[in-house]
């Protein structure tokens, strides 16, 4: 595990029980209005806040009650001078320490949309064959973190390779805080290793880009009008290139007054991949807004801009050694196979409590 920043407050102030007690309150208030179903979108976003809220005030009681035993344990331990249980202590403090510094993670995740789905697209780079190999390596990556977790996902669209790999591939992963844990794996990740597909067996080093971007949960929360979005069908296409379809049911959109382009071809369905598209272009529009707000807020303020798109966030190193290191944490691991079988934790977790110590 990494080691966490010092900060300059108390790490159970991150928690703020007191709020959320009362907070908790006024959503079971509200929920006992006669017209709260009136807007049942808004009433079950307001029903999942309390579920959540609940769930936190809920655990945080465990760990008080484990804190509590913990100290009574070792009152016992010195007014008896019993040394036995000395290792007992230390493990049980040891693994509550743990546990607290991950909750802190979570609930420090405080941004707009931390606590949504998120939409996870996978880019093939430079590198050819390599680099769309090494695209379809992190999508497996990033669904063996989602179900070692078990959170829910979806396939939402995979654009095959000429000859292997993906030139793009997105997910969709839910769960709880999911888009404030993968923004974490937003950037270019790199890949060395001997390449499977040089014939001389030499070796190359690859790349893909990760997108990150938070999924809609309200069609309010971006309005697009049926007349800005142009719709094409296309046959889909499987590994290789080879056509898997004899009948159009892939779909590409484009947005007309932004010019994004989204396409789906997962799916048998064209209404499924048409569905699918639009739950991303929603997205894409979503994120889009935010970025112009961010750079006007920054142009008003005279901020520069940040220089850092484009650099490797992370390396995985195959041959001649084993490696992953993380360049903006200098996080390592050894055991780059377990990290690409979806042990991203230490990782996402090391950036995260990284921003927060800063």
């Amino acid at each position: 595990m990494p080691t966490f920043p010092k900060r300059s407050r108390p790490w159970w102030s991150v928690f703020d029980l007191p709020v959320k007690e009362a907070t908790v309150a006024e959503l079971e208030r509200e929920s006992a209005e006669p017209d709260f179903w009136s807007d049942h979108q808004q009433a079950q976003r307001k029903m999942q806040q309390m579920g959540r809220l609940r769930d936190t005030l809920s655990l945080w009681r465990e760990f008080e009650s484990r804190c509590r035993d913990l100290i009574e344990l070792t009152d016992l331990a010195i007014e008896e001078n019993e040394l036995s249980i000395q290792e007992e202590l230390e493990t049980g403090a040891a693994e509550l320490g743990l546990e607290l510094a991950r909750e802190e993670i979570k609930l420090t995740l405080s941004g707009p949309y931390d606590e949504r789905s998120a939409i996870v697209t996978i880019h093939s780079g430079a590198g050819g064959t390599d680099s769309q190999d090494w695209a379809e390596m992190l999508l497996r990556m990033y669904a063996g973190w989602a179900e070692s977790g078990k959170r829910p996902m979806e396939v939402m669209d995979l654009s095959y390779g000429d000859e292997a790999g993906l030139r793009s591939g997105t997910l969709e992963v839910g769960g709880s805080h999911a888009f404030g844990y993968l923004s974490a794996e937003q950037g270019v990740h790199r890949l060395v290793r001997l390449s499977p597909y040089d014939p001389n067996n030499l070796r190359h080093t690859s790349f893909a880009n990760v997108e990150i971007i938070p999924a809609v949960e309200s069609e309010s929360d971006v309005d697009i009008r049926a007349e800005d979005v142009k719709m094409d069908t296309f046959r889909s296409s499987g590994p290789g290139g080879q056509n898997v379809q004899k009948v159009a049911s892939a779909v590409r959109l484009t947005h007309l007054p932004t010019g994004i382009v989204v396409s789906c071809q997962t799916e048998r369905s064209q209404h499924q991949n048409r569905e699918y598209a639009m739950r991303i272009l929603r997205a894409r529009l979503l994120k889009r807004q935010d970025d112009e707000r961010a750079e006007e807020l920054a142009r008003i303020r005279g901020e520069r801009s940040n220089p850092e798109w484009g650099h490797q966030i992370r390396s995985y190193v195959l041959h001649p050694y084993k490696s992953v290191k993380d360049h903006r944490t200098n996080l390592q691991s050894t055991n780059p196979e377990g990290v690409l079988e979806g042990g991203i934790d230490p990782f996402i977790e090391a950036y995260l409590m990284q921003k927060l110590g800063s």
